[in-house]
């Protein structure tokens, strides 16, 4: 039944009117369509929440109406910025400093126009007010994986296997429940990774492989159809597939990325299987509810 809620303050006159809407659009709000018509003219600013909120008890004298930010000392000099700018440097009493309260929060109050009065907070604790997330965990048991890996470089693609091995059954995989598939190159991971995810027997297929630049002159192209083959195929089948195909420009880079210096990529597609796999399980739990 409810639509919205909206807080009319009548202007009073043009000018004020004029900076009143110069000041919410200096503060970020987005400026909504309004109206203009024989008796009367309006501006809306909209903001992304809108709540309705009644207090009993000792509370913090505020204004009347409380703007929530993420980040308050961006608004507050964005405040005192549209204040110097209309030449009121030496009304420095319109706005607060910025103050902490009891209730974990930080807030100023601003007055653009004598009887205009603003607060502006923000949460001390910058996770507090943020959106709950859906995520994915981190335990692979009952998850079933295949693992599809190129044996082109192998000396690098035997490394990322044994990375993404380690990384499932740390994680509560078990090998049973691991298949391993092993194709002539990247070329060819797209086309066994689609007719496994067809079968609908695993729950997430990890890919693994390596192209060095110079070693074909086609190596932008190849890339270029492997990436889009895995990513058709997890689009419409359905089933998580996490990208390990390691695209560098040297032998060295490659060793880098496989264990030697900066991780092993194999060991990160394969918690990103195991986040995605939890986090679709989550997702399909909620639009039950």
């Amino acid at each position: 039944m409810i639509k919205g809620i909206s807080v009319l303050r009548p202007a009073g006159n043009a000018d004020v009117y004029e900076r009143l809407a110069s000041f919410f659009e200096a503060m970020g709000f987005a400026k909504g369509s309004g109206w203009n018509d024989r008796e009367s003219s309006g501006t809306s600013f909209l903001a992304p929440l809108g709540n309705l909120e009644f207090v009993h008890g000792q509370f913090q004298s505020v204004a009347d109406l409380m703007v929530e930010v993420t980040s308050l000392d961006s608004a507050h000099q964005a405040a005192a910025r549209w204040l110097r700018a209309g030449g009121r440097e030496s009304e420095a009493a319109r706005l607060s400093e910025i103050t902490d309260t009891s209730w974990k929060s930080r807030i100023f109050t601003v007055e653009p126009e004598p009887g205009f009065a603003f607060t502006f907070w923000a949460w001390s604790n910058p996770e507090k007010g943020k959106p709950i997330a859906v995520q994915g965990d981190l335990s692979a048991e009952g998850m079933r994986f295949a693992v599809v890996v190129a044996r082109w470089n192998a000396v690098i693609t035997d490394r990322l296997l044994d990375g993404a091995l380690d990384a499932l059954v740390r994680s509560g995989a078990k090998r049973a429940d691991i298949e391993v598939v092993r194709v002539p190159g990247a070329w060819e991971i797209p086309p066994a990774a689609r007719t496994i995810a067809e079968q609908h027997k695993v729950d997430a297929i990890i890919a693994l492989g390596c192209l060095l630049r110079g070693e074909t002159a086609h190596y932008e192209a190849i890339y270029n159809e492997v990436a889009r083959g895995i990513g058709q195929s997890q689009q419409e089948t359905g089933i998580p597939h996490s990208f390990g195909v390691l695209t560098c420009e040297t032998l060295e880079q490659a060793l880098n990325r496989a264990g030697i210096k900066a991780g092993n990529k194999g060991f990160e597609a394969a918690l990103a299987a195991i986040e995605m796999v939890s986090l679709r399980g989550k997702l399909a739990e909620s639009g039950k509810a």
